[in-house]
């Protein structure tokens, strides 16, 4: 079971990722963009997700992710941590919420990392209280 740990290392492995505190949790950007946070207490991980997507996703596996209250309006989802399978699921999840963040240069600069990705486009987050 990955902890907020393996999100912090997978997370920061990812091109130009570094690390904030907002909000008081660790989020994490790429080129200065949000796509990953730890809150309550580093139990679960709130990513980028397309709307239509994350409502998929949360009526397929209500038990890993679902939606905040505040986020609600925002594409993003949370899962948590305790239910999904392994480090491989939690990269791709962190992966995908990378891309949808990267800037074209670094998606071009880095083709291994949209393998499993046909086009995304970017999801903009209002990123109140920054």
């Amino acid at each position: 079971m990955p902890d907020a740990e393996d999100v912090r290392r997978i997370a920061l492995s990812l091109p130009e990722t570094t690390e904030k505190i907002a909000w008081n949790m660790p989020t994490f950007r790429v080129a200065g963009k949000m796509f990953a946070t730890l809150p309550e207490e580093e139990t679960s991980l709130a990513v980028r997700c397309p709307k239509e997507e994350r409502e998929e996703l949360v009526l397929a596996e209500p038990e890993k992710f679902w939606v905040a209250g505040h986020e609600a309006q925002f594409a993003w989802v949370r899962a948590r941590l305790a239910a999904l399978e392994d480090e491989d699921e939690l990269r791709d999840i962190l992966a995908d919420s990378w891309r949808q963040a990267a800037p074209p240069r670094l998606l071009d600069a880095h083709p291994e990392l949209l393998q499993s990705v046909e086009s995304v486009e970017p999801v903009e987050h209002g990123e109140s209280g920054e």
